[in-house]
């Protein structure tokens, strides 16, 4: 299962690990993963589909799924910098996140493709 190329990063198609369900992740707010020996954020916004991104801020190693997320952006906790949740791309300055593709199993799975 593979997603759209992400932008952030170069991330391509790759091994699709299974997370768990998505109703672990209350709408709104995200949750970080170890997948094949990187930190993943997956948010769960109110509206569109999951996002995956880095889940570690590149500025200072801030916990990105501990920000706040709005539809579109997160911002990181520690310093502010704020982060597309479809490109990664920081809009104050920061190195990019790499994104992953996401998406939902029929049975509520959430697969994200990391590679």
């Amino acid at each position: 299962m593979s997603g759209t190329e992400p932008a952030a990063a170069g991330v391509r198609d790759g091994v699709a690990h299974e997370l768990g369900p998505l109703d672990d992740i209350p709408m709104g707010e995200a949750r970080a993963y170890n997948v094949a020996g990187r930190q993943i954020a997956v948010f769960r916004p109110r509206s569109g589909g999951p996002r995956a991104l880095d889940a570690v801020c590149p500025h200072a190693g801030g916990p990105i799924a501990d920000g706040q997320a709005d539809a579109s952006t997160v911002v990181c906790p520690l310093h502010g910098h704020t982060f597309d949740l479809a490109t990664g791309v920081s809009a104050s300055g920061a190195p990019p996140l790499a994104c992953y593709p996401v998406v939902v199993t029929a049975e509520g799975t959430i697969v994200v493709t990391v590679g």
